[in-house]
Formats: C-alpha cells, structure tokens, sequence
C-alpha cells in the first residue's frame, strides 16, 4: 500500500467466506481498510463517528434479496453521503434489482468482476488526486503546530484517509476559509471538550480552572498557526476570483451532522496528543473540504514554507 495515498475506511457487509479473500485482496491493493461488523450492531456503528467512504454489502447480507433491500434502506437513511456498492452473485450490474434496492445503490460487481468495483471506488472515494506533496505536507504543518501548543506532549497520527461521512466529532470546531487559484473550500479541526480540558487543565493554561472559553481560544490559535503555514506553503498570493460562488454551510446539531454543500469526498487526518506521565490524551480531528474548487493540476509547493520550519527549529532532516 502506498503510504503517502490516503487510505478509506470501507464497511463490508459480506457474510460469504467464499468471497472474503477477493474483497480482502481488493482492499489491501487500493488503499481501502475494510471493516467487520456484526448485524446486531450495524445501526450503532453507523451512528458513530468511525469515518468511512463507503459500504460493501452483498445482495444475500439480509438472508435474501428483499433482506438486503431492507438493509439498505436502513442505510441509505441513516448516512446517505455514503455510496452503497452490492457485490451480486452472478452479473456485475443494477440490472433486474428490485427498484427499492437499485435507488440506494450506486453500482455492482461480482468478485469474478471486480473492475466495476474499482471504478465505483474511484469515482465515489478517490474521484480527487491529493497530491502527495501536499498530503505530507499538512502532516507536517500540523504536527509541528500541535507540538508547538502541546510541548510536554508526544504527537503521533493515523494514515490520511478520505471520508465521505458528514458526522462530527466531538463537541466543539472552527472553520477557517482556503481560497487559492488551485482550490477553494475549508480547513475544519473538531475535538472533544472534555479530553482537551483534563489536557489542558494538566498543562496549567492560567490560574484556575480551564472552561470552554480556553478551550475556544486554543483551538482558533491552533487553527490560524496551521492556516497561516498553509498559506504560505500553498497558497501563497494568488487567490481565487471574488465574485465566485458560494454556498451555504448546514449544521443540524442534533443529528451530529455537517454539510458543505458538495458531494466531494473530504481529506481526514487524526492527531493523537498524548501526556505520557498521566496518560491522559486527546485527539484532534483535521477535514480539508475542497467544495468550492479544487483543480490538482495547478498545485505547487512553495519550498521556502518548508525552509522556515527547518530555520525556526520545528522540524529537523532526518
């Protein structure tokens, strides 16, 4: 697996041993962690906040056909941003499905077929090329600036991921706007209240005790420090047309739920920080949503933003 691709976590809903080595096989040589789990916990997994981009299920999943159409509905219901891909026994098409099921799937295969698996997967998951520069890069930027908030702390992180969920994490998040000539959309850092204050209390913030107004306060300084080496490693002047369009963001909190007003699948980093001494750790979730404009062929580096953090001693060569 190419580690400087960003992986997608796939729920596989596939009781057939016979299969399970041709999914698995498929998984491990396209960037795709495929996940188990158990019928009776199906509704508690996908109201979690485990990201994915997509659900295998196989036609027979539910006992029957008219089984797996219920499932899927279900499905469709709960998450509808993520694409439901049937692994059929026979054709590797919609065709002679009932319409119930064909209006929640977005496309079939067989595991004698798997080439419109791999088509559907990179249309629905990988449909945007993030180049790898940049997808080590934000790693980079990130983990320095964490580190430089977190010093009595180690900073550690998951492989990059592509996610197409809209559900957040934790209980608080800022947004802040990226506008350039090669994308448009937000940079979006979620966390959990109650991780961040045992972290922060330990930290001794100021006299007292840490409320969630120190805990705002950090998370907009973490954000413009991330932004503001953003900008000037890939961003730079060259900013986007003014009068282009924009669209509404939509937040329905009860529902745990955020849109960006685009179908585009969402770049997702996890940054673990963690205090050694007590154990006591919080994670900070990162989401880059191209939604405005994201054109990968007019992408460049600016080296002097990684020359900076070589000078000011937040990152050493190896």
């Amino acid at each position: 697996m190419n580690t400087d691709k960003p992986v997608s976590k796939v729920l596989v809903l596939d009781d057939c041993p016979t299969h399970a080595e041709a999914i698995k096989r498929f998984c491990d040589e396209n960037n795709l962690i495929g996940l188990k789990v158990r019928k009776p916990s199906l509704p508690a997994v996908l109201s979690s906040n485990i990201d994915l981009g997509a659900i295998l299920l196989a036609e027979d999943y539910g006992g029957s056909l008219a089984g797996s159409t219920a499932i899927a509905t279900r499905i469709d219901a709960l998450r509808p941003e993520l694409p439901i891909i049937l692994r059929r026994a026979v054709q590797p098409t919609l065709d002679g499905l009932p319409p119930a099921l064909r209006g929640v799937v977005c496309a079939a295969y067989s595991t004698s077929d798997m080439a419109p698996l791999r088509r559907a997967i990179d249309e629905y998951l990988f449909s945007l090329d993030y180049p790898n520069a940049l997808v080590r890069g934000i790693t980079e930027i990130t983990e320095s600036k964490i580190g430089s908030l977190f010093r009595d702390s180690t900073v550690s992180w998951d492989t990059p991921c592509v996610v197409r969920d809209r559900i957040i994490f934790g209980e608080v998040f800022s947004l802040i706007a990226l506008e350039s000539n090669w994308c448009r959309g937000y940079m979006m850092i979620q966390t959990d209240e109650q991780s961040l204050i045992d972290m922060r209390g330990r930290e001794q913030m100021h006299d007292g005790a840490t409320d969630f107004r120190d805990l705002n306060s950090l998370l907009g300084e973490l954000t413009n420090l991330i932004w503001g080496a953003f900008k000037d490693r890939y961003l730079g002047d060259a900013l986007a047309a003014r009068s282009q369009v924009q669209v509404p963001l939509l937040v329905n909190h009860k529902q745990r739920y955020i849109s960006f007003g685009s179908t585009n699948p969402q770049l997702c980093f996890k940054y673990h920080v963690t205090d050694e001494a007590s154990g006591r750790s919080v994670m900070f979730d990162q989401r880059f949503i191209f939604s405005l404009s994201w054109s990968p062929e007019d992408f460049s580096e600016n080296a002097g933003g990684f020359d900076a953090l070589v000078e000011a001693g937040e990152l050493d060569l190896f």
